[in-house]
C-alpha cells in the first residue's frame, strides 16, 4: 500500500453550540487540512496520484468555506439556516473527507482527513 499526503490551509470562522444551547463567541482560525490518500499499486507514472490534481480537488471542496462563517454553510447549516451540525474540528475533518471521497477515482482510498485548528490541536476523521 502506498500513501500520499497533501496539505492546504483556509481561513474561516465558527462558533460551537455549547451543551446548554448557547454559542461560544464567533472566532476564526487558519485551518490546516492534511489529507492522506492510498493506493494498492502505483499508476503508469509510478505515483499514487498527481499532487496537482489532488490539490485542485481539495481546493474545490474548501472554496465555499474560505473566509466564511462555517455555521452558515452546509453541511453545518440546514436549509433553513439553523445550525444542524456543530462545526467542531472533528466535524470539519468529516465534512472534508465525505466531500472529497466521491471525487477520487475508484482505485484510490481516502485514509484520513486531519484538521488542525491551532498549533498542537488537531482532529482526525478516518472513514
Amino acid at each position: 500500500m502506498y500513501q500520499v499526503r497533501i496539505q492546504r490551509t483556509f481561513c474561516a470562522a465558527h462558533a460551537l453550540r455549547l451543551p446548554d444551547g448557547t454559542f461560544e463567541p464567533l472566532h476564526g482560525h487558519n485551518w490546516r487540512v492534511t489529507v492522506t490518500i492510498a493506493a494498492g499499486q502505483l499508476d503508469a507514472l509510478e505515483t499514487v496520484v498527481d499532487f496537482h490534481w489532488l490539490q485542485k480537488q481539495l481546493d474545490a471542496v474548501l472554496e465555499p468555506a474560505c473566509n466564511a462563517d462555517l455555521n452558515h454553510l452546509p453541511p453545518f447549516a440546514g436549509p433553513d439556516g439553523a445550525l444542524k451540525v456543530n462545526p467542531s474540528a472533528e466535524r470539519i475533518a468529516w465534512w472534508i473527507a465525505t466531500a472529497l471521497m466521491p471525487k477520487l477515482p475508484r482505485h484510490l482510498r481516502l485514509v484520513q482527513s486531519e484538521v488542525t485548528e491551532a498549533p498542537g490541536c488537531s482532529a482526525v476523521y478516518q472513514p
